[in-house]
């Protein structure tokens, strides 16, 4: 009786027994979910099917003239998928965060933020005046890595103006980035 269960899951793996709809799917991700939890983030993220640029992208199109500010990458759990959370600011101050799903690219949550939460110092205009954007500077990031993959963002308030703090997902470890608001990679 105890062979039962695995042979039962393999045959539906193999598609050879009949299942309620998504459990097959359920059966076939759980090894995927257990490998994954003993990786690393920028192990993960290396392998992701959508980049963080595409993310960015996908945010700032969800409103008129917003500008993503920071961006986490995230494992997947119990009631998210492996994503993107990036925050993005608005002239007229509202925070937005997004999650986009990294394996699809598709929006699969909106949550208002008060700006306040995240930024004492910072304000919209710091963000909208910045010549580079976090898009730009990811790209400037991964070149100084030598390749690899941007997988998380966030800006910092320096003198007064912003600054970019990109992690890269490189073949064995992570390096992290910090770009200016002229394009420029800072402490180089």
């Amino acid at each position: 009786m105890s062979n039962r269960l695995p042979l039962t899951a393999g045959l539906i793996a193999a598609g050879l027994l009949a299942t309620p709809l998504g459990l097959t799917a359920a059966l076939a991700q759980a090894p995927a979910a257990n490998a994954q939890s003993e990786m690393k983030e920028f192990q993960i993220a290396k392998t992701s099917k959508v980049g963080l640029a595409q993310a960015l992208t996908t945010a700032e199109a969800q409103g008129e003239k917003g500008r993503a500010i920071d961006a986490d990458f995230e494992k997947a759990d119990g009631k998210n998928p492996t994503h993107y959370s990036i925050k993005v600011v608005y002239p007229d101050g509202k925070l937005v965060e997004y999650g986009i799903d990294a394996e699809t690219g598709a929006l699969y949550k909106t949550e208002n933020q008060p700006i306040e939460r995240y930024f004492t110092r910072l304000k919209p205009a710091d963000f909208q005046n910045a010549t580079t954007s976090l898009k730009d500077a990811l790209a400037i990031a991964e070149r100084k890595a030598g390749g690899g993959k941007a997988y998380e963002a966030e800006v910092e308030r320096e003198g007064k103006s912003v600054q970019y703090e990109i992690k890269v997902a490189l073949a064995d470890h992570e390096q992290t980035v910090k770009v200016g608001p002229d394009g420029k990679v800072v402490g180089d």
